[in-house]
Parts: C-alpha cells; sequence; structure tokens
C-alpha cells in the first residue's frame, strides 16, 4: 500500500538544508512512500534535481510561505498561499494521508485546526512526541498547544493518548501517569485533583501521579500534562542533552591523556549519543485534529527531519486518525464512561 505525504519543504528555520536530506533518506528507506513537496517549485526543483528516488515524488507549487516569528492569526488570514497552508489543504482534499511541517508552531496549529477541524468530542488538540528514557521511551502530552487544560480536556488528552500507543505500539493497555509536584494524593493544584478523579472513573489504565523525574527514569507509557508544563519538561530535556554533550567534548579535549581517552571510549559514546539524540524522537502529532499533522522541530538537520516523516508515515499507515476516532464513538455510546 502506497502512503502518500505533503511536506511543506520551506518551513522552518533551515528550510530545504534540513528538509532536502530528510526526504532523501526517507524515499530511499521506503519505496512504498509517495511524497508531495510543497514550496516554490523552482527552488525544490532545484535543491532535489539529484536525489535518487525523485520519481517517487511530486511538486506542488505554494507562493507564500510562513515566517518562524509570524503570529498564527496573520498567517491563517494572509497567507493561503503559503506552502504550510497548501499542504495541509492537501490532506484535506484526500491528496495526501498526511502532512509534515517544520514551520511556525503556532500557525501550524491555527491553520490545521481551521483547515481539518477538530474530531468529534475533542475540545483542543494537544501535541505528542517520544522522550528518551533508559529503556526505550515514554509518550508525553501537552507539550506546547494549550497553556491551560480543564480536568475534562486532560481527559481527553489521555484518551487520545492511550489510543495512539495502543495503535501504533500494539500495548494492550498503556500506563497512564498524571504530572505533578509529587506523588501524594495530597499535592497538586485542583486541576490536577479533579483530572485525577476523572482518569480513575475511567477505563484507561491510570496509575497515578508522576513526578518530572518520572518522566525519564519511571515506567508509565504516557504522561498526561498541560502544555505549560509538558513544554517546560521538553525544553529542559533537550537542553539538558544539549549541555552533556557539550560538557564532554570539553573534557575529552583538555589534553592529550583525555584525547586517547575518547578514542577508547568511542563506540561507547557513539551508543549514548545515539540514546539520547533528541534528532531521534523528533516529530510531534497533532492530536485531535481530524487528519494527522506532524510538527518537526524547526531548528533541525535531515535526520531529524526523517525522523519527523517517519512518525507521519507510520500513523498513516496504521490509518492512526481512523482509530482515535473509533475509540471516541466507543466511549460515547457507552455513554460517556471513556473507553
Amino acid at each position: 500500500m502506497n502512503i502518500s505525504l505533503a511536506i511543506d519543504m520551506m518551513g522552518g528555520d533551515n528550510g530545504m538544508a534540513a528538509t532536502v536530506p530528510g526526504l532523501d533518506q526517507a524515499l530511499a528507506r521506503y519505496p512504498n512512500l509517495r511524497c508531495l513537496l510543497v514550496g516554490d517549485s523552482a527552488q525544490i526543483r532545484t535543491a532535489t534535481k539529484d536525489l535518487k528516488h525523485i520519481d517517487q515524488a511530486q511538486i506542488v507549487h505554494a507562493s507564500e510561505s510562513v515566517d518562524m516569528h509570524e503570529s498564527p492569526a496573520a498567517a491563517l488570514r494572509f497567507k493561503k498561499d503559503s506552502s504550510m497552508r497548501v499542504a495541509i489543504n492537501l490532506l484535506a482534499e484526500g491528496k495526501a494521508d498526511a502532512c509534515v511541517s517544520a514551520g511556525n508552531t503556532g500557525a501550524l496549529m491555527a491553520t490545521a485546526r481551521f483547515v481539518l477541524k477538530m474530531l468529534p468530542g475533542i475540545d483542543r488538540p494537544a501535541i505528542i512526541s517520544a522522550l528518551p528514557r533508559a529503556n526505550g521511551h515514554v509518550h508525553v502530552l501537552d507539550l506546547g498547544a494549550n497553556i491551560d487544560s480543564s480536568p475534562e480536556i486532560l481527559l481527553q488528552f489521555g484518551l487520545m493518548g492511550d489510543s495512539m500507543v495502543r495503535t501504533l505500539e500494539q500495548v494492550a493497555k498503556p500506563t497512564i501517569g498524571l504530572l505533578n509536584i509529587g506523588s501524594e494524593d495530597i499535592k497538586g493544584s485542583d486541576t490536577i485533583k479533579k483530572t485525577a478523579e476523572l482518569l480513575k472513573g475511567s477505563n484507561l489504565n491510570y496509575v497515578g501521579y508522576v513526578e518530572g523525574d518520572d518522566i525519564f527514569n519511571g515506567s508509565v507509557d504516557i504522561v498526561v500534562s498541560d502544555g505549560f508544563s509538558g513544554n517546560v519538561a521538553l525544553k529542559t530535556s533537550e537542553g539538558l542533552v544539549q549541555m552533556l554533550a557539550g560538557v564532554m567534548r570539553e573534557e575529552f579535549r583538555r589534553s592529550m591523556l583525555s584525547r586517547l581517552s575518547a578514542l577508547i571510549a568511542a563506540p561507547v559514546l557513539r551508543s549514548f549519543r545515539d540514546r539520547i539524540d533528541h534528532r531521534r524522537y523528533n516529530g510531534a502529532m497533532l492530536l485531535g485534529l481530524n487528519g494527522t499533522v506532524v510538527k518537526s522541530h524547526g531548528d533541525v538537520d535531515g535526520l531529524a527531519f526523517f525522523h519527523a516523516i517517519d512518525v507521519a508515515r507510520l500513523a498513516a499507515e496504521k490509518d492512526l486518525v481512523f482509530h482515535i476516532r473509533s475509540d471516541l464513538a466507543g466511549s460515547a455510546a457507552s455513554g460517556g464512561a471513556p473507553l
């Protein structure tokens, strides 16, 4: 079965310096992948002319692009022929199975919500992504789409996250934790305490509160959070990885002996780098929309953008939106008792 992706080639801090190498890796890896390359046709044609598998792609011209610092409202109102908007339109029209963009997060969220609309039973979209941990990974949502969320909306995040992990990773009953400042029942805001009660009353596999360190050292499959806390956790983890990598490079370059030690330790260092490399976890999904939209980080390279494409490919292949919609409908049919 062929999978068709609409790719915003112009988005992100690095533009086609990242999107083209990422596209090249994806086309080479997946012969059944078909990509609609959205953006300035002349620039795309020049940048992709030497790709070996360019026959799997088609260029769709868009005369505008959204700046990384442009307001979401301005992008939605005045950039109707932007590469971002055209790519989302292709998804809405059924010409693509999913959409990938490294562009302005606020503009992508606003445009996708306006064009695609929300799934029945979902009030707000949530950003979800996998984060690395010592053994495997954990999915966290929301990572920044909503600063404040009511208990009912946080429950919706849990329902969507559960459906996603079951669909994409074949986990029969994913464990779900609620991010809090402590594991005791007495801790947390009223919103958190009310959310905990809703999660306990659902048929989700809710295991209780988790703290910040549990994101990376715990065992739950999904962590539910408001967008403010989730985004802080995400950016903190990325900054920590970059800091550790920088300190290790400095120490190994400090003397001739340390340089020699680096050569001896090279295999271990490569393994360590691969396990915590945030590029390999690039690609956050905007759950709750009536279509699969994947947001890549803006400041990425080709490897990271390839992984964002891969997230979209897998979601399209597994028909994730259909499964989430079906699960939500099943919840409503059972009288509102979540899953």
